[in-house]
């Protein structure tokens, strides 16, 4: 579970972009009906099951394994924007004046991909920083305790730093 919250939530150290990804690509007004439904996670350590996500027509929110809904949701709006490009679901939140990236790849099983560019660790951070740094500027930012590594990609060069697998994350399991 801590590797999935991890990637829900804005961690103090993220790849961030100045504009919604991909660039030039048109925001969804809604969520399409194949991806709303019920998706649940399991805990990294256990492998038992964890929290569900819930997708609806107008964003998202979460349940807790007791079933309780605080674990926050997003609305789709000027701070949290969905694109679909190339069989991704792109999903943008605005966070620090900077904007997060997470993907979503509906797997043939209807489950779900959630995946990031993970730079929590020190030596991973640096050694992804460096590779990204070769094919494009970054621009580090910080806003209080929080640091943002900004890119500016093209849809072609974000869509290489996908297949060169800089995004990784769980699958989530489809449920409802």
């Amino acid at each position: 579970m801590i590797l999935f919250w991890s990637l829900v939530l804005v961690s103090c150290k993220e790849i961030s972009f100045e504009v919604p990804q991909p660039a030039g690509v048109k925001p969804l007004t809604e969520v399409p009906v194949n991806l709303r439904g019920h998706y649940l996670s399991y805990d990294e350590r256990t492998g038992e099951e964890s929290d569900t996500l819930i997708i609806e027509s107008w964003g998202y929110h979460f349940k807790d394994v007791n079933d309780n809904d605080w674990l926050g949701s997003g609305h789709l709006s000027d701070s949290l924007v969905v694109k679909f490009y190339k069989n991704y679901y792109f999903v943008n939140f605005k966070s620090e004046g900077q904007w997060v990236l997470r993907l979503v790849r509906q797997k043939p099983s209807g489950g779900l991909e959630f995946l990031s560019i993970d730079i929590q660790d020190d030596a991973k951070r640096k050694e992804t920083l460096k590779k990204i740094s070769k094919k494009m500027k970054v621009k580090e930012v910080h806003h209080g305790d929080d640091t943002f590594y900004q890119i500016d990609p093209t849809p072609a060069q974000l869509m290489t730093l996908i297949k060169e697998g800089y995004f990784t994350g769980p699958e989530l399991s489809k449920i409802k």
